[in-house]
């Protein structure tokens, strides 16, 4: 088998609960048809959205607090461990609110909390929402997520040189290695990281989310308009699909496998 256009991980990150903090990983498991660990596994529902943990479905990210609108978040320093299954808050390094989110008691502490801090965004009671081995991503689908980092420095080029955080993208993979904008036309293709491979699946239409800055948490960038200016689309990204289990982690090489001649 030969490879070419290979690119190096130089960050992984999941995000436990939609809209809150990353979690960066030097390891992590991927398994066919899964995404990373516990990502996406939670979502604070804005208002009713009909979801049910016993038979979960895909629902729009509107229905969920989330950075695109709620860019307080971002100010949020949330922390979830796997042990336990708790939730805990910070800001300002103070503990603001922690729960067990497997347990009633626990998803109201965490709703207390955004219930007294978050109106007037809230559309009705906040609730934390649970689907066991649902995930809570922005596609109908699980996915893991990709940036080119050399597609986020293409990005500060046209913003006149201003810095751009990558995490503004919220991605699970960051890679180095691969021109700009090159991860665009890798849809249909498949990537082999060691024995893992994820066949890309559809480019990211980015959003107002990331407009926020993920360390100040105010929006400061005008980032999609800004790629349909030079670009005319609004894309930055990849999706992939997990077709073979395999465990990946920072400094691992990315390849895209060549096509098998029949």
């Amino acid at each position: 088998m030969t490879t070419s256009q290979t690119a190096e991980i130089t960050g992984l990150y999941r995000y436990p609960i939609k809209g809150l903090t990353p979690e960066a990983l030097l390891r992590a498991p991927l398994r066919s048809g899964q995404t990373l660990p516990a990502d996406r596994r939670y979502a604070i529902e804005n208002g009713p959205s009909g979801f049910d943990p016993e038979a979960p479905e895909w629902k729009p990210k509107i229905q969920f607090l989330m950075l695109a609108r709620n860019e307080r978040l971002a100010s949020l320093d949330g922390r979830f461990d796997d042990a336990t299954n708790r939730l805990t808050i910070r800001k300002h390094g103070q503990i603001v609110a922690s729960g067990d989110l497997e347990t009633a008691a626990g998803r109201a502490a965490i709703e207390v909390y955004f219930t007294e801090n978050f109106q007037p965004e809230l559309k009705g009671p906040p609730k934390v929402l649970s689907g066991r081995d649902h995930s809570f991503s922005d596609l109908a689908r699980k996915v893991v997520s990709i940036i080119n980092l050399n597609s986020v420095r293409a990005i500060e080029a046209m913003l006149g040189g201003t810095a751009v955080n990558p995490l503004r993208f919220r991605a699970n993979l960051y890679v180095k290695g691969w021109p700009a904008w090159s991860e665009l036309d890798l849809v249909g293709q498949t990537l082999a990281i060691g024995q893992a491979r994820l066949k890309v699946v559809k480019r990211i239409v980015r959003c107002p989310a990331t407009n926020v800055d993920p360390v100040t948490a105010k929006r400061d960038l005008e980032i999609p308009p800004t790629l349909s200016r030079h670009l005319g689309h609004m894309d930055c990204g990849i999706y992939a699909e997990v077709v073979a289990d395999g465990e990946i982690g920072v400094g691992d090489a990315v390849a895209v496998e060549e096509p098998r001649l029949v």
